[in-house]
C-alpha cells in the first residue's frame, strides 16, 4: 500500500521557519494504532491524517505520543495541502473534528482559520507557588487546554531555559509563557515534554486561548502574536464572539510518498 505525504512549514512563508507538520491523506481511516505509528516514525509535533467525506473533510492530528482534540498549524498545513497540491475547488475548506467543525478560506497567499475561543481563568496560587522561581509570574492562567504563565516583558519569555528548570503541568497538556511584545501586540512560546514535543515552534492551538485574553487586555479585536521560538512563526488573531480566527501562511518543503503492508 502507497500513501502520500506532505511536509509542510505553518504559519511562515519562509522554508526552515514556522511550524513542520506532515500531512497524509487518506481514502478511508487506518487503525487507530497504525496512524500513531506513522506519526511517530515522521516525529513532528504533528501528523494530520484526512479523509474526505461528500463536500467535508474528516480531520484527524497525532503527535508522537497520543491525538490531540485540537491542532492549528497541521491544520493549516492541510488546508495548504488541498488548495495548492490536490486542487481544491473554491476559496474554503469544511473539516469535521473532534473540536466541532472548522473552516479554513483561502485569502490570496494567506489562509483564514475559523477556531473555537477557549476561556482562560486565573490560576490558583498552589500552582503559582509549584513554578520555576525564575518565572516570576504577573499572572497565571488555566483553561482546559494549557496552563499558561503571564509574564513582564518579551525578554523574560525569551530568556527562559526550560533545560534548566522542571516544569511542572497540574494536569494541562502543556505549560506556556507570553508577555506583551515589543512590535507586535503579544508573544509566546509553549512546552509540551509529555506528548514528545520539547518546545512547539508555533502553537495555533494555543491562539484560541491567548488571543481573548490579550483582547481584553489590550482592548482590542485584531492582534499580532509571534511566538518566539527558534524557528519562530506569526500568526494575525482576530477575536469575534465565541470564536478566534487565526490567519497564517504555509510553505512546501516535501512531496513523497510511504509504503506499508497490505492491511488483511
Amino acid at each position: 500500500m502507497r500513501f502520500s505525504i506532505f511536509h509542510v512549514d505553518a504559519f511562515t512563508s519562509e522554508l526552515f521557519a514556522g511550524n513542520p507538520a506532515a500531512v497524509v491523506p487518506l481514502d478511508q481511516w487506518l487503525p487507530d494504532d497504525l496512524l500513531q505509528k506513522i506519526a511517530m516514525e515522521n516525529n513532528l509535533s504533528e501528523t494530520a491524517f484526512f479523509v474526505k467525506r461528500g463536500g467535508l473533510f474528516e480531520l484527524r492530528w497525532f503527535t508522537p505520543a497520543r491525538e490531540v482534540d485540537l491542532c492549528g498549524h497541521a491544520t493549516l498545513a492541510t488546508a495548504f495541502v488541498l488548495f495548492s497540491e490536490l486542487n481544491h475547488p473554491g476559496k474554503e475548506i469544511r473539516f469535521t473534528t473532534k473540536s466541532g467543525e472548522l473552516i479554513v478560506r483561502k485569502n490570496g497567499q494567506a489562509f483564514v482559520m475559523d477556531f473555537p475561543l477557549i476561556e482562560s481563568s486565573p490560576a490558583g496560587p498552589e500552582v503559582a507557588r509549584s513554578l520555576p522561581a525564575d518565572l516570576r509570574p504577573i499572572e497565571v492562567l488555566t483553561s482546559k487546554q494549557d496552563l499558561v504563565v503571564v509574564l513582564k516583558s518579551e525578554s523574560d519569555v525569551a530568556r527562559f531555559d526550560p533545560d534548566k528548570t522542571s516544569l511542572r503541568f497540574n494536569g494541562h497538556r502543556g505549560i506556556g509563557l507570553t508577555a506583551k511584545g515589543d512590535d507586535v501586540d503579544f508573544v509566546s512560546r509553549f512546552f509540551y515534554p509529555e506528548l514528545r514535543i520539547e518546545e512547539d515552534p508555533v502553537t495555533g492551538s494555543a491562539h484560541c486561548q491567548l488571543a481573548p485574553y490579550w483582547s481584553k487586555r489590550l482592548g482590542k479585536t485584531t492582534l499580532k502574536a509571534r511566538q518566539i521560538s527558534r524557528r519562530g512563526g506569526e500568526i494575525i488573531c482576530e477575536v469575534k464572539g465565541e470564536r478566534v480566527f487565526l490567519t497564517g501562511t504555509a510553505t512546501m518543503y516535501l512531496t513523497g510518498e510511504f509504503r506499508l503492508p497490505d492491511l488483511p
